[in-house]
């Protein structure tokens, strides 16, 4: 609550252990503030500021809980897909096979605990075949930035955590599927470079429920894809 509220240099003098520390910056940067220089680096290498895929995204609706000055707290719904505009008929092709014990798998679905998440070789619809609810499908490609806002809601776990959640656990997610290497500036390089490339896929299930993610996603440059989808009531 304080960090949607107060900018990072009204807290950061009065936050001690380094993981609350470590959320307040994630929130404050979330919610646009450039704490590049101003904060301690990130242990994990998560940028303290927006990436422009990210700060494109917001358009969409910010994943932060806002907090009434009267007391409770409201959020956007973010899914995905949001609504038709943009899909159409799609036949999907025969599903491609699954690759088990991909780091990335593991890491899309603690990202979106509540979903089943597959990894296959082909392109992003043959691993939306794998769990779509048939062939014809309503769906349709969309911009990473398009995504970003549903999958960092998809990682805030509980009604406990924050935004913050969401956002490092998306970032593990996409450092795991570039490959990068333990370095926190080789790291950000290989994640834009992933995300510039990246094929983005998402569909319609006629059983969503209140909160829904289906997305695919494809890296053209290593031939694999990984979907992610589930629903459930909020």
């Amino acid at each position: 609550m304080l960090a949607t509220r107060h900018c990072w240099r009204r807290l950061a003098p009065l936050l001690g252990p380094p993981p609350v520390r470590r959320l307040v910056a994630q929130t404050r940067v979330l919610l646009g503030e450039d704490l590049s220089r101003d904060a301690e680096p990130d242990e994990e290498g998560v940028p303290l500021l927006l990436e422009r895929w990210e700060a494109a995204g917001r358009g969409e609706g910010t994943p932060v809980r806002e907090y009434l000055r009267d007391g409770g707290s409201r959020s956007a719904l973010l899914t995905l897909p949001a609504s038709r505009e943009g899909l159409a008929p799609v036949e999907l092709p025969e599903p491609g096979a699954r690759l088990p014990g991909q780091e990335t798998t593991r890491a899309l679905a603690e990202l979106a605990g509540w979903a089943r998440a597959v990894c296959v070789r082909g392109p992003a619809p043959h691993a939306a075949a794998q769990l779509a609810p048939g062939r014809l499908v309503t769906g349709g490609y969309l911009p990473f930035a398009l995504a970003w806002p549903a999958l960092v809601q998809a990682g805030v776990a509980d009604r406990a955590h924050g935004a913050a959640h969401g956002r490092l656990a998306l970032w593990r997610m996409l450092t795991a599927m570039s490959g990068a290497r333990r370095s926190r500036w080789t790291e950000r390089a290989e994640v834009e470079a992933l995300v510039a490339r990246m094929r983005c896929f998402t569909w319609e299930d006629p059983a969503d429920r209140l909160r829904h993610l289906h997305l695919a996603l494809e890296d053209p440059a290593t031939g694999l894809s990984w979907a992610v989808s589930g629903s459930e009531e909020v």
